[in-house]
Order: structure tokens, then sequence, then C-alpha cells
């Protein structure tokens, strides 16, 4: 590497354990730029797939930002425990309020205190579904915090003092919140000005409008016997975009009966 050259900072393998707010993007940030920043017990596993492809050259442009605050250093003791047993018994650990408190203290500094202006969200299966129109929502804040769960949950008290809102993936259950996260956050990020380059590329795609997207087609004109349907070589603009709205709405039909429903309303 030349000295000119200077590494990623999203390329990194590792993150240094710090209580303080760990920046992973180290370039000029574009001022007013939207923020993420994520509690967690694995600071390392981000920027993961965020580092990559549109999301990551907007982060290495400043278009975003990304900071980790890691769970452990705030742990209790000589071992840092961040952790302990269910009140009432049964299996498994559950993060210590105090815990998570201090951190989220943390995550706040400098952040403003209304919810609609920087949503604090716990990811967990319980929570509200995650959907597009909660990504523009999240989208059109200032920033976002993030609490990654791990083991059986987080003691509720601290989520109902800090007033945090649940958050689900979907209907299943992973080991922590990290993947739940980095998947929330591209689903956001991509809707901020200049990321994608193209506004309409969000426009027309599955449940912009509550339709799944409409089948896509390109070169060859012929593949293994079957052909793009006409219409779209048609030059008829019109057509195309009737095609477009029938199919989109043939698909919702077929495999989303619950987003056809809503859209058809009661």
């Amino acid at each position: 590497m030349s000295g000119e050259e200077k590494p990623k900072s999203h390329g990194r393998l590792r993150v240094s354990v710090s209580a303080q707010p760990r920046d992973l993007m180290a370039p000029q940030r574009v001022k007013g730029a939207w923020a993420a920043r994520i509690v967690t017990l694995f600071p390392e596993a981000f920027p993961g797939t965020l580092g990559l492809s549109l999301t990551g050259k907007a982060l290495d442009q400043g278009l975003w930002s990304l900071e980790t605050i890691d769970l452990r250093p705030f742990g209790i003791g000589k071992h840092r425990n961040v952790d302990d047993t269910p009140a009432g018994g049964g299996a498994g650990m559950v993060l210590r309020a105090d815990v998570v408190a201090a951190a989220l203290d943390q995550a706040a500094i400098g952040t403003p205190p209304d919810r609609a202006a920087w949503p604090v969200v716990y990811l967990s299966p319980r929570g509200k579904p995650f959907d597009q129109a909660m990504a523009r929502r999240w989208a059109a804040a200032e920033g976002i915090t993030l609490l990654c769960g791990r083991f059986e949950g987080v003691d509720q008290r601290v989520l109902d003092h800090y007033a945090i809102e649940e958050v689900s993936l979907g209907d299943f259950v992973l080991t922590g919140g990290e993947i739940a996260a980095q998947a929330m956050i591209d689903a956001t990020v991509r809707l901020l000005p200049g990321v994608l380059g193209n506004a309409s590329s969000t426009e027309e795609e599955s449940h912009s409008h509550g339709l799944l997207e409409h089948p896509q087609y390109t070169r060859p004109a012929v593949w293994e016997g079957r052909e793009i349907p006409s219409v779209l070589t048609s030059g008829n603009h019109a057509e195309v975009e009737k095609w477009r709205r029938t199919e989109a709405e043939r698909l919702t039909r077929e495999r989303r009966p619950d987003l056809w429903a809503k859209r058809r309303g009661p």
C-alpha cells in the first residue's frame, strides 16, 4: 500500500473494546448525514455487509455513519458480567438493566430526545414486524440507535424506562440482533438521498406501493427456449406499464394474500 493510500475503516476485521461509541466511518462525514448507533456485545460484526456495494460506498462518502457501542465494558465486576439468571427461574440468561442502561446513556450523547427524530429500537422477535414503511420513517429521522439482544433477551425494566420500540425482522428467532440490525440498516440507508443515485429505483420495487415487484428481464432475448415477454420489447411504454402493474398485482395476490387484502381494504 502506498503512503498516500488510507485503509478503509469499514474494512477492518477487528474493533477495539471501548465504552465510547466507535465510529466506523473514519472519513469526513457530510454535515447532517444520517447516523446509526449499535449497542452490541459483538462490535466486530459491523459493518459486515454494510461495508460492501452501495451502502459501503455511501459510508466512505460520508452520506451516513455507523458507530458501535460495545456492551462489555459496561459489565459488572472483575469479569464484566452483562447478564444474570432470569427472575423466577428458567433457562438461559438475561441482559441486566443497569448494564444496558449505561450503554444506552452513552449512545444517547449528542442525539435528540425526540423519538421521532432519533428512534431507539430493541431488535426482538416479539416486536412489531419491520417493513418498508418503517424503513422510510427511520430514513426520515436524523439517525437511530439499535440495541442488539443476546441470550434470553433484555430486562423489561430498561425497555420500559427508555420507552424503547421493539421491532422484529420476522417470525423466527436468531441468536442475536446483529444480523437483523444489518438488514434493517441496509433497507433504511438505501432510501437516503444520494445512496442509490437513481431515486426511481426505490419507487418501483417490492413493497413501495403495497405490491410485490413485477418480474424483470434482460438480455439475451431468448434463453433456454424462453423469450422475454413481447410487450417489454414493443416500445409501447403505456402497455409496458400496464403489463408491469398487472404482473405486480398477480404476484401479490398469489404470494402475499395478506398484502393484497390490506391493499383492497375491508
